[in-house]
């Protein structure tokens, strides 16, 4: 999206650092007013301290009370949504699936999946009232290959975010919303830095045929591409953004 297309009502979740902090600041940049969710409210009123247009919510994107209730809100202050960025997950350790309990199985698929699921069925009905809804979905490497450690409840549901995406935009194509997703690697964030020592950054970094990490903002400007009008004719598409990690 470019400052040709300014003052669209924009929500993404996450918003509080990393990735979703970056997307949330450059649809801000753009004009955008932007609603920032996330559960860090200490975190997510700072980066909307930065942000002209904005509001931020607290909400927990795994809980289906307080989805409805952000887009109650939402709904009420704005009466349409033009552009939802779900960008919350991740994971808090690195583990094998014999080491991984179903407790924290659940947690990790309920956080990068079902709260897709319940963020876009909430947004939809606003989506509607745009005239030209857009849905960016933060998928991942981890969910297309299987060639590098990293947990497997959430190398599974981020290939089901792969596929959500899919079924949505054939489902939403006939009202004009499009559902695109982006598959990042190796994005050096906040949570990147608590996960992993600087060997094991070093050593990804060597993995990848760029030589670096990429950055948040690098992911951000991928995602207001994919919610421009220039961009209004792709829809279903998984886009791999991975500094030659993986190629196809």
């Amino acid at each position: 999206m470019s400052r040709r297309d300014p003052n669209r009502i924009v929500v993404v979740t996450g918003a509080a650092t990393g990735i979703g902090k970056a997307t949330a600041l450059a649809f801000g940049a753009d004009g955008a007013f932007v609603y920032l969710l996330d559960i860090d409210a200490e975190s997510g009123g700072e980066a909307a301290d930065h942000i002209e247009h904005s509001e931020f919510i607290s909400c927990d994107v795994t809980s289906e009370q307080d989805v409805s209730g952000a887009f109650g809100l939402i709904g009420e202050r704005s009466q349409r949504v033009d552009v939802l960025v779900n960008n919350a997950g991740g994971f808090p350790t690195q583990r094998n699936l014999e080491d991984t309990s179903l407790e924290e199985w659940r947690r990790i698929v309920d956080l990068n999946l079902t709260s897709v699921f319940l963020t876009t069925r909430a947004a939809v009905p606003l989506l509607r009232r745009s005239g030209a809804g857009r849905i960016v979905n933060l998928g991942s490497l981890a969910g297309q290959v299987a060639n590098y450690r990293t947990a497997p409840p959430y190398a599974a549901a981020k290939a089901g975010v792969h596929s959500l995406t899919r079924v949505r935009a054939s489902e939403l194509a006939p009202e004009g919303i499009t559902v695109n997703a982006l598959s990042p690697s190796a994005v050096i964030t906040e949570r990147i830095e608590q996960l992993r020592d600087e060997a094991e950054r070093q050593a990804t970094a060597a993995s990848i045929p760029l030589g670096r990490y990429q950055n948040p903002t690098e992911i951000a400007r991928w995602v207001l591409f994919l919610a421009s009008a220039e961009a209004g004719f792709m829809t279903g598409q998984t886009v791999s953004v991975n500094g030659g990690r993986f190629m196809a």
